[in-house]
Order: C-alpha cells, then structure tokens, then sequence
C-alpha cells in the first residue's frame, strides 16, 4: 500500500491527485472529484452503473485502478453538459423517451452510448443492444433506452449531412 500522484485529466480539467494505489477509478472519481453520476453497484464490473469513458473507451470504473488512468483521459456525466450546466441532446432523449426512472443505472447507460452517438457509423438495433450488453436496468427496461440512443443517433446522423 503506498500513496502516489495520479496526473490524469477528468472532463476536460487536468488533475493531480494523491490517491491509494489501491483505490479503484470510481472510488477517485466518487470520494475526490465528487463526481457522483459514477455509481456503485455491483462493484464487481458486471452491472455498469459505473461506467466512464476512458481515452473515449467505455469501461467499468470499479474495477479499474485508479493509477491505470495515469495520462489518460476520463469523462463522465458531468462532462456532458455545456458551459452553462445544459445537460446533453442523450440525457435530454432520455427525459424524453421515459428511458429513466429510478436513475440509477442511467449514466452508465448514457456514457455506453457516448461511443455509439459519436461514431460516424451506423447501428442497427441490435447492434446497439450488444453495446450495451453490459449494463444493467432493473426498473425502466430497456426498450425506451435504445429509442432514446437512436433518437440522438439519427439527429447527429442528419445534422452531419446538412
């Protein structure tokens, strides 16, 4: 056990932090950044709640060190919304189509679909699905959460060919 600096760079903001070299990257994000869209589920990797774009891969920040981000790149739900706080069109879409309803489960969902809105390919429904495969909703179903990615998906679609 031993306390190192973790230069890294959260939404945007470069950090440097004194960290436990044992404490996972949403236990940073949580307990020092106080960036509490990362939520603890499972705390095994297996329901997403926790889910953060690493160097704009999704993965599980639970299960994650902390010092593995050492140079990377970090964001979650906060980093979404615009300079003055307006949250994003994919949280916006989740309000619109009942995608959230205890909201638990939502920002892992919502930053699992950050690599799929912002890609230039297209996603079938099932595609979309496999993506998401690796998080969990125990209250909303899924249906309204893939309308909600789609929604996005073909406004971001249609604006990039004006």
């Amino acid at each position: 056990m031993a306390d190192i600096i973790l230069n890294f760079t959260v939404n945007d903001e470069p950090r440097h932090l004194l960290i436990d070299d044992r404490d996972s990257l949403a236990n940073v994000l949580r307990n020092q950044l106080h960036l509490t869209s990362v939520k603890k589920g499972c705390e095994v990797g297996e329901c997403g709640a926790c889910t953060v774009l690493i160097n704009g891969e999704t993965f599980d920040s639970c299960i994650y060190l902390a010092m593995w981000a050492e140079g990377k790149e970090i964001r979650t739900l906060e980093g979404l919304m615009d300079e003055n706080g307006n949250i994003s069109d994919i949280q916006q879409a989740f309000i619109d189509e009942a995608a959230v309803q205890c909201g638990f489960c939502t920002p892992g969902f919502i930053m699992s679909a950050m690599p799929i809105i912002e890609s230039d390919e297209e996603y079938t429904r099932e595609e979309i699905k496999k993506r998401l495969a690796g998080n969990l909703c125990r209250c909303t179903g899924y249906e309204n959460i893939i309308n909600a990615i789609e929604k996005v998906k073909k406004i971001r679609m249609e604006k990039q060919n004006i």
